[in-house]
């Protein structure tokens, strides 16, 4: 299938980023395989949602940002979600490593984990939609148990920091993913640059992580390219530029993304809890709109396989999880983490979602991500400084 770009196993996939930095910081133990300046401090921001297409076919209203982005670009992995793509970043490791395979996913009491809100949705027959905090019940440090890069870096000697919204402190996936860094929350730009700046005066060494969220939003509600979009990219377009001509000597400035995004119409979305073909011997569809893992009840694999190629047909690729894994597409995948995985995949072309029910929300969306199409798998990595 000429269509799907299959994430980077050579080292230049955004779980090279943070190593890379390391190791342009000289911390012993990590490499670079991105190519990063030598430096003393090192400053990596995420821009959520920003796609390396997305860039190029919009570097008009990102003028700065363009003028970076002479490097070819990285993969984000798959699924190509922020829970993931972020995972993968501060680990180091892909999705069957790591463990955070998805948007949502099966955990081990029978139901489907939200990772961003760190709560569970039973499955059909139990306790409806309601969502319960899974916090204690299945503690982040369990669900991703390897060291984070981040911990690495701080015990040998490098501070290291976070500097992301404040209302991220303390949540499941800020402790299965930023573990090891010193918490700094920020509320606004003003915020982020401050943190950024100071990290970067440090006597080092230093890396300090910053995120940005207000691209990935205006996507999702208004679609990528939408006015607003643009709007959101030249005022994050400035900004950079602002932490870039601040750089003391001796910083580094990495700009990456966790995934790109696609403008799809929610009219033309299969339902899935509509179609009683796709709901035949399932139980539970987990994922996001434009991948879905779906977990088959005991025996019902095959059938389920079937039902779901017969109706998706060529608007994506369906696929069970062990061809996906043997495709390379979670990475290694330990027996720890396979049944985390669907028993079948829809991973979807460029114009198709699968929708649900449980997710009105989500559902409703202009702009998604998740599949391996080069608009959501391909993200910029643009550096400065030095």
């Amino acid at each position: 299938m000429d269509w799907i770009v299959a994430p980077d196993p050579n080292g230049r996939a955004l779980r090279d980023v943070l190593p890379s930095m390391l190791s342009a910081l000289d911390v012993e133990g990590f490499t670079d395989t991105i190519g990063i300046p030598p430096c003393r401090t090192a400053l990596v921001l995420l821009i959520d949602g920003l796609g390396h297409e997305l860039l190029r076919e919009h570097a008009a209203d990102a003028p700065f940002l363009s003028s970076l982005q002479s490097a070819p670009p990285l993969t984000a992995g798959f699924p190509t979600t922020t829970v993931t793509s972020i995972t993968s970043l501060a680990t180091g490791r892909c999705a069957g490593e790591h463990g955070l395979v998805g948007y949502t996913f099966a955990e081990p009491g029978g139901g489907l984990l939200h990772p961003l809100s760190w709560t569970v949705r039973s499955a059909p027959g139990g306790a409806g939609d309601e969502r319960g905090d899974m916090i204690e019940k299945w503690p982040p440090e369990q669900v991703q148990p390897h060291a984070t890069v981040l911990e690495r870096a701080a015990a040998a000697g490098v501070d290291v920091r976070t500097a992301v919204p404040g209302h991220f402190e303390g949540t499941g996936l800020t402790r299965a993913s930023m573990r090891g860094a010193a918490f700094r929350g920020v509320r606004e730009l003003g915020d982020l640059a401050a943190e950024l700046l100071a990290a970067a005066q440090s006597r080092g060494p230093a890396l300090c992580y910053g995120y940005h969220g207000g691209v990935d939003l205006l996507g999702h509600i208004h679609g990528p390219g939408s006015i607003q979009w643009r709007m959101q990219l030249r005022q994050i377009d400035a900004f950079v530029q602002m932490i870039a001509e601040a750089l003391p000597p001796g910083a580094v400035l990495g700009v990456v993304a966790d995934h790109g995004m696609v403008d799809l119409d929610p009219a033309e979305a299969i339902d899935a809890d509509a179609d009683p073909a796709l709901s035949d011997g399932v139980r539970l569809i987990g994922g996001e709109v434009r991948v879905r893992q779906v977990y088959a009840r005991p025996g019902a694999r095959d059938d389920v396989l079937a039902a779901w190629r017969d109706t998706i047909g060529a608007a994506g690729a369906v696929m069970t999880g062990e061809q996906a894994i043997d495709e390379g597409y979670f990475g290694p995948v330990s027996a720890q983490m396979r049944p985390r995985i669907g028993d079948v995949l829809a991973i979807m072309r460029s114009g198709g979602v699968i929708r649900s029910v449980h997710e009105p929300g989500e559902s409703a969306l202009r702009g998604h991500h998740g599949s391996l199409t080069a608009a959501e798998q391909l993200v910029p990595v643009l550096v400065t400084g030095g």
